[in-house]
C-alpha cells in the first residue's frame, strides 16, 4: 500500500526482455541508501513491483506479462525518468491518499494549460473507469495522489499540478499525447464492486427498471 507521495526520481539504467518476463534496473541513491531490502514493495509510477536485488546505488525488479499489458511500462527506455514511492508502513502519515500500486489503465493527455501558477492537465480515460472517476475524488497518475479538479464530457477530466510537485516528479515533462498510468481511488473501487454485488442479489436490472416506468 502506498500513498501517492513521490519519495524520489529515479532513473532506468537497464531493461533486460526475457521471454516474457522484463527485468528492470533503476538508479535511485536515496532509496537505496534507505532500509530497503529484496523482497520489499516499491511503487514505479503507480506499478506495484517487488525488489529482487540492491547492488551499491541501484535496485532492480521485475515485471511479469499481465503489468506490461496495462500499463506504459512497454515504452519505457534507459535514462527515462521514474516516480519512486516505498510501501506505507503503518503509523505513519497518510498525506496523499491510499493507493494500492495496481495499475487500472492507461490515461491520454488531451492538454496541458498554465493556471494561475499552476499547471492544469487535461487527460482522456478509459470508458469502463468513468464510473470511478469524481469531481474532488482522488486518482494516481504514475502514482502521484491527485484531485480530480472537474469532470468532462467524452471520457475526460482535469487535474491542476502545483510547481512542488512537477519539480518532484515525472508529470512535469507530459505533453499531449503522451500517456500516463491511471490508478483510480480504491475505495471507489470497492464501493462500486459492493454496490454491483447487492444489484446483481435483488435481481434488479436495466430491463426491469424500464418496465416499471423508472428509466
Amino acid at each position: 500500500m502506498f500513498t501517492g507521495l513521490i519519495e524520489e526520481k529515479g532513473k532506468i539504467t537497464r531493461l533486460n526482455f526475457g521471454a516474457e518476463i522484463i527485468s528492470l534496473s533503476i538508479l535511485a541513491p536515496g532509496i537505496c541508501s534507505s532500509d530497503i531490502k529484496p523482497g520489499d514493495s516499491i511503487a514505479v509510477s503507480g506499478i506495484c513491483l517487488t525488489v529482487i536485488k540492491i547492488k551499491d546505488l541501484e535496485f532492480t525488479v521485475q515485471v511479469v506479462p499481465e503489468t506490461i499489458q496495462r500499463t506504459i511500462l512497454p515504452d519505457w527506455k534507459a535514462g527515462d525518468q521514474v516516480n519512486l514511492e516505498r510501501s506505507l508502513t503503518l503509523g505513519g502519515r497518510l498525506d496523499g491518499h491510499l493507493v494500492a500500486g495496481h495499475v487500472d489503465g492507461t490515461g491520454t493527455v488531451i492538454a496541458v494549460k498554465q493556471e494561475n501558477g499552476a499547471q492544469r492537465l487535461e487527460l482522456q480515460f478509459p470508458e469502463n473507469l468513468s464510473r470511478f472517476i469524481a469531481e474532488k475524488g482522488s486518482v494516481a497518475l504514475n502514482g502521484v495522489s491527485l484531485t480530480v479538479a472537474e469532470i468532462m464530457p467524452n471520457n475526460r477530466f482535469a487535474v491542476a499540478l502545483i510547481p512542488y510537485t512537477l519539480s518532484r516528479t515525472n508529470l512535469e515533462g507530459l505533453a499531449p499525447g503522451k500517456q500516463v498510468n491511471l490508478e483510480v481511488d480504491l475505495l471507489a473501487r470497492y464501493l462500486e464492486r459492493l454496490n454491483t454485488a447487492q444489484i446483481e442479489k435483488s435481481g434488479l436490472t436495466i430491463e426491469k427498471l424500464a418496465e416499471t416506468g423508472y428509466l
